[in-house]
């Protein structure tokens, strides 16, 4: 049987106070909890806090602990039960999760018994969580996911509506999330758990997004198009200007590299001409349009 050093799976000394200890489980337990966590082996590491955080949060059971360890084990250490037998130190073990821990969680504190001594096997149990994660989805504009900045969000509560201002970072895309710590539903012990805001950028009027990348409707005129020239393009960052090659033809797409959303691959933005001919309205329009017609004889588009 191993030795288990649960101040260090705590991240505390074994002079920590209680306060510290408590503080210390919750941030710990947040990072790890298996529902929200994307580090590695985060199931087997938020039960070893949840078992240290039960030897360590009784005042009887850590003095147990730290006498053992006073004998100079250290993690991993072969060591016997104390006393020499399974539950050597007697405590009630009722608000605590039966089968939930260690051999050497159980050699030194015993057996949960769910209800006091003589809960039959069946009895349950119950293992201490993390505070619970609260979800709300976010609505932002394309302009701030691009350039980030502050927005209020307002949220139910059992106390009522609240209002938060969330910092949004540059570059966010719709489905991911931003985490605030302590923001979530309290726990039957009044902890504020975390709150998951998922994010949703509104459909724009002028630009469509694809990823990081986004796609921009350009009209120019059939002059433009023809001998081609340079004209102004909107982007997220300001107005730039577009080299138009002679001869271009109405749904052409070109690339302004790096002037999608901003990332550690920032996205493109892509321009589609649109040829947009301009009525005859006058005679004098209409002679115009006659002489292109007949300086264009035989030019049929649709062959």
């Amino acid at each position: 049987m191993k030795f288990k050093d649960y101040y260090e799976l705590l991240g505390v000394k074994p002079d920590a106070t209680a306060d510290q200890i408590k503080s210390s489980y919750r941030k710990l337990a947040r990072k790890y909890h298996p529902d929200v966590s994307k580090e590695k082996n985060a199931e087997d590491r938020f039960k070893d806090l949840n078992e240290a955080f039960e030897a360590l949060r009784d005042p009887k059971r850590r003095a147990a602990y730290d006498q053992m360890r006073a004998g100079g084990f250290r993690a991993g250490d072969e060591v016997r039960s104390p006393h020499g037998q399974p539950g050597g130190f007697e405590f009630d073990m009722g608000d605590v999760g039966g089968g939930q821990f260690s051999d050497f969680f159980e050699s030194l504190f015993g057996r949960g018994r769910a209800g006091g001594a003589g809960a039959g096997p069946g009895a349950r149990h119950r293992q201490r969580q993390a505070p619970p994660v609260a979800r709300a989805e976010m609505e932002i504009d394309l302009e701030t996911a691009f350039a980030g900045g502050k927005q209020r969000v307002i949220l139910p509560g059992p106390n009522g509506e609240r209002t938060l201002e969330i910092k949004i970072p540059q570059g966010i895309q719709s489905g991911q999330t931003i985490r605030l710590s302590g923001q979530g539903n309290p726990d039957h012990d009044g902890t504020p758990g975390d709150l998951l805001l998922q994010i949703k950028v509104r459909v724009h009027p002028r630009y469509a997004l694809d990823g990081r990348d986004v796609t921009v409707q350009l009209p120019i005129t059939p002059w433009e198009a023809a001998l081609g020239g340079r004209v102004p393009v909107p982007t997220l960052a300001g107005e730039v200007g577009l080299a138009v090659p002679a001869g271009s033809q109405s749904g052409k797409k070109m690339r302004l590299k790096g002037r999608g959303l901003p990332g550690p691959t920032p996205g493109d933005q892509f321009v589609v001409l649109q040829i947009h001919t301009p009525a005859a309205g006058s005679d004098e329009e209409r002679a115009l349009y006659e002489r292109m017609r007949a300086g264009f004889e035989g030019f049929d588009p649709r062959k």
